[in-house]
């Protein structure tokens, strides 16, 4: 990364206490230095910017950074350890190459119907397994039939290459999957997990009553 801008803005404090550990007895009070540093960088290999800041002062041992800029892609929960670190994996080359990027998102497929028992001698037999299955909707395999072809442009040079362009296709196509069969049911039971306590707590509170 190379910086091409940066700013720092001070909130310095003033200490005018005498019983504060920061109190200068020389001066009268102290300065204690502290401000949050603005940087604009750019990444030498994929030519994209990303803009950040964090907060820094002379009593911290240790400072957290804030990203504005790219924004990062929507969080999914619920989807089982392995599958989540590949899919944070190929969330990091997203704007580095389009075509390590849907290579990884078509590892993700395999992942899934390996996690799902999915049986077949080929990603496309696995998928309509699925589909008989009921793990997925007919329509669902014909997205994921979608990204396993871009995955397959990815792969192979002789097929032709992927762009920037494709970058939002492809995370739309793989959030779709995800979500179908792990977002969307580990939300619905997070949602019957409060339902289910709300219900507990009123008849709780109706018993304490009588």
């Amino acid at each position: 990364m190379k910086i091409v801008a940066e700013y720092y803005l001070s909130t310095e404090h003033t200490y005018d206490d005498p019983d504060d550990a920061n109190y200068d007895y020389c001066n009268g009070s102290i300065y204690a230095k502290e401000g949050y540093h603005h940087k604009l960088l750019l990444c030498l290999v994929c030519k994209e910017v990303t803009y950040w800041r964090y907060f820094d002062a002379e009593y911290l041992e240790c400072y957290e950074e804030e990203i504005f800029y790219p924004s990062e892609p929507h969080k999914l929960s619920g989807l089982p350890n392995q599958i989540q670190k590949a899919y944070d994996i190929a969330i990091k080359v997203r704007f580095i190459d389009a075509n390590a990027y849907a290579v990884l998102l078509g590892r993700i497929l395999d992942m899934i119907c390996e996690d799902r028992k999915a049986s077949g001698d080929t990603l496309n037999k696995k998928l309509k397994c699925l589909a008989d299955k009921g793990e997925i909707p007919e329509k669902l395999v014909n997205v994921a039939h979608s990204l396993r072809q871009l995955r397959n442009y990815g792969a192979h040079a002789d097929l032709g290459e992927l762009t920037s362009d494709e970058i939002p296709i492809l995370d739309d196509l793989c959030k779709a999957i995800l979500e179908y069969i792990y977002n969307a049911p580990y939300l619905a039971k997070k949602a019957e997990q409060s339902l289910n306590l709300l219900k507990e707590k009123k008849l709780n509170k109706q018993d304490n009553i009588e």
